[in-house]
């Protein structure tokens, strides 16, 4: 523990996640914020070496290989970032003592049972995205560092690249748009992501700037996602619902289509909806309705233009 209480790196610092949390966590210790350009995940040295030079309490990991279409064509980049990369975190941080937090996704799924997924569930993923972001969870728990696995869904913000965004930008542009309507999850904002991820992080500090952070008997794998449930078309109607058309700016109608009507070189999971029960009884964590966290993001947009990471 630094002389100025808990140490914080957040890698992946200027993703839709990554910039929230270095907005939200600094109440909690000293935050070292880490974008692309200072800290590739694809270069394991690179990894060590900043590590050993920063020398953090915690890392929370934000970064990751994101592009599941893509990743169809090279699963060994998104092997690289997703599982190698959090292994290497993982393997540093047991030898510090520290603490890894790291995001998992609904796509370790493969989406067949009707129910919410609760976190013992056996995965079975579709895609080589899928696929990466499990081998990255097993690898971490094979290390053996004090760690939180966050796997969540859907995730959109105001920056970065995102369903919500490329709706916004789809709505001004088409008279009418196609939306998958037979896959059902959890659109879960970025920001209620950041600041449950600081719930967690303040409980197992045992709180601000404690000295001897209390985490290891809570070392597992949670579910954080919004509450409910709706389908990339409902998502798209809730958007369109709270979209300020500007003058001239036709209305766009959306159409429900199939899957099978949209193919992409990834398959995804008819159902991504994940129990939350566990994060509520171990943190008290709730989850807020996704189409009221969506009405805030909306509200918030409304001040500012949309960003991008760049």
């Amino acid at each position: 523990m630094t002389d100025g209480g808990v140490k914080i790196l957040v890698t992946g610092a200027n993703g839709q996640v990554g910039w929230e949390l270095c907005r939200t966590l600094p109440v909690l210790g000293q935050v070292v914020a880490l974008g692309h350009k200072e800290l590739d995940l694809a270069r394991t040295e690179e990894i060590r070496r900043m590590l050993r030079q920063i020398r953090p309490d915690v890392v929370v990991n934000a970064a990751a290989y994101t592009a599941v279409d893509k990743a169809e064509s090279e699963p060994e980049l998104a092997r690289l970032v997703n599982a190698i990369a959090p292994q290497v975190l993982a393997e540093e941080l047991r030898s510090s003592g520290g603490l890894l937090i790291h995001y998992s996704s609904d796509y370790i799924f493969d989406g067949m049972q009707q129910r919410p997924y609760v976190e013992d569930d056996a995965p079975a993923p579709l895609s080589a995205y899928g696929l990466s972001k499990l081998e990255g969870e097993r690898a971490i728990q094979a290390a053996g560092c004090a760690h939180f696995i966050f796997r969540t869904s859907w995730v959109y913000g105001d920056r970065g690249k995102n369903f919500l965004l490329t709706m916004l930008k789809l709505f001004e542009e088409r008279e009418e748009l196609r939306i998958v309507d037979d896959q059902i999850g959890a659109p879960t904002w970025c920001r209620w992501l950041a600041e449950s991820t600081a719930q967690v992080l303040a409980q197992s500090l045992g709180g601000p700037k404690s000295v001897e952070p209390a985490r290891a008997e809570n070392s597992g794998i949670y579910h954080m996602t919004a509450g409910g449930k709706t389908s990339w078309f409902g998502f798209a109607s809730a958007i369109l619902d709270s979209w300020e058309q500007k003058a001239g700016t036709k209305r766009p109608k959306l159409v429900a289509i199939p899957s099978a009507a949209y193919p992409l070189p990834a398959k995804r999971p008819a159902n991504s909806v994940l129990s939350n029960a566990k994060l509520k009884a171990r943190f008290g964590i709730t989850q807020p309705p996704w189409d009221s966290l969506l009405r805030q993001c909306m509200a918030a947009l409304t001040n500012r233009a949309p960003v991008s990471d760049g």
